[in-house]
């Protein structure tokens, strides 16, 4: 007899072969999630209600459908399992739960790994400057469910005014600002500030990108750091910022050096950079924009080209708020009780925000248009009428199946 919440499938299949979520099957393949629950040993060692390969789906699928209850996410992605046979009976919210602590984060962020790259080709309009491929990165906070292991972990805001409602988590997102493919993250306590989060992203930089920030994040130390990756950096710094000029080039930009905080009064070790400076003379703001990069040629990059550039950076701004906004909901917090779920459901919403930012750069691509033409909402509501619509698969019609546990 089948136990409350399952039901009883044809010989040699499982349930976790019929789950259908349609772009995320495509953009997640059973195969691909297999391999990263064996390789992170959340393995089944027993036949389950809710295997692993299902769980992952269930994450996906509740950031997919945010603000949604278990049981109706549970619905949703059972829908492939009609074809005049019983209906999956939803598993209880209690199950569920047990079966998320089951999995924890750790499969999430290594699918995160081995997915989420930068999606941009040669012809993707609007992701290239010159030779490089800009990218940024950008920090925030999320609102968490108000319980007191997320508050211990990762604290409240405080203020003159008190402290925040929820506990937060502060996120640093490292995103391909023409396609706005996130492709790196951090995750961690708000104690953790965004300079020491961002560290972890700079493994994710390669040789041939261009890397925005703004003046918070500047400081030699990391500067240094993310230089060391190969890749060349744009960056914004504040004004007070001590900037000798040392040689004034033909486009008006000047190098200039700078220094370890231990060298700074000597002036030993200096690194050379160059200083763009600039106004925004149309709108009448007086404001002077100090930028410095590792591009010292002007040849190779014009002070008026990179100054147009810098304003890519809000593109990370934006990346964040469809996240937030649009996916997640407005007002919305995370649901997650315990810090391991937070950590895995922010990873489930990179994941999911990541498959329709990829398929958004196919569309765009094959007519020919700037990704940013696209409407993220537009595209977030598609794939989401897709789901109950979309038919079960099977791993005959995919990549064959390596769990030897059926369950």
């Amino acid at each position: 007899m089948a136990r409350v919440g399952q039901v009883k499938s044809p010989a040699g299949e499982r349930l976790s072969d019929r789950i259908a979520i349609g772009v995320l099957t495509r953009a997640f393949p059973p195969g691909l999630v297999d391999e990263v629950i064996a390789e992170t040993g959340r393995g089944e060692q027993r036949s389950r209600l809710l295997p692993a390969r299902v769980v992952v789906y269930f994450v996906l699928a509740m950031c997919l459908f945010f603000g949604q209850g278990y049981e109706e996410v549970a619905r949703l992605l059972g829908e492939g399992l009609g074809e005049g046979r019983r209906s999956w009976r939803v598993p209880t919210t209690a199950a569920i739960g047990r079966a998320r602590r089951r999995l924890g984060s750790e499969p999430l962020k290594v699918l995160f790994a081995r997915v989420c790259h930068p999606v941009a080709v040669p012809d993707t309009a609007g992701a290239w400057c010159r030779r490089w491929r800009v990218v940024a990165m950008d920090g925030t906070c999320l609102d968490l469910a108000d319980t007191d292991a997320n508050t211990e972990f990762f604290g409240r805001h405080a203020s003159g005014r008190g402290v925040s409602a929820f506990p937060q988590a502060r996120l640093v997102g490292l995103a391909e600002c023409g396609t706005h493919a996130v492709f790196g993250a951090a995750v961690g306590p708000l104690s953790a500030s965004e300079q020491s989060l961002s560290r972890q992203l700079f493994t994710h930089l390669r040789r041939g990108m261009l890397l925005l920030a703004d003046r918070g994040f500047y400081g030699f130390e990391l500067w240094q750091a993310a230089r060391e990756s190969g890749a060349d950096l744009l960056w914004r710094v504040r004004k007070s910022a001590a900037l000798p000029v040392l040689q004034v080039l033909d486009d008006g930009s000047y190098l200039s050096s700078v220094h370890a905080e231990r060298d700074r009064k000597s002036r030993r070790n200096p690194v050379t950079v160059r200083v763009v400076e600039y106004t925004l003379a149309r709108t009448g703001n007086a404001t002077v924009y100090r930028l410095v990069t590792t591009i010292l040629d002007p040849e190779q990059a014009p002070a008026h080209e990179l100054a147009a550039l810098y304003a890519q950076r809000w593109e990370i701004e934006t990346t964040l708020d469809e996240i937030k906004t649009h996916q997640r909901g407005s007002g919305l917090v995370l649901r997650s009780k315990y810090p391991w779920g937070v950590e895995q459901e922010i990873y489930g919403l990179l994941l999911v925000h990541h498959a329709i930012r990829q398929l958004m750069h196919q569309a765009a691509l094959s007519k020919g248009l700037d990704p940013d033409r696209l409407s993220f909402t537009r595209s977030l509501r598609v794939v989401r009428r897709q789901v109950p619509a979309q038919a079960a698969f099977s791993p005959r019609h995919t990549r064959p199946r390596t769990d030897p546990h059926p369950g």
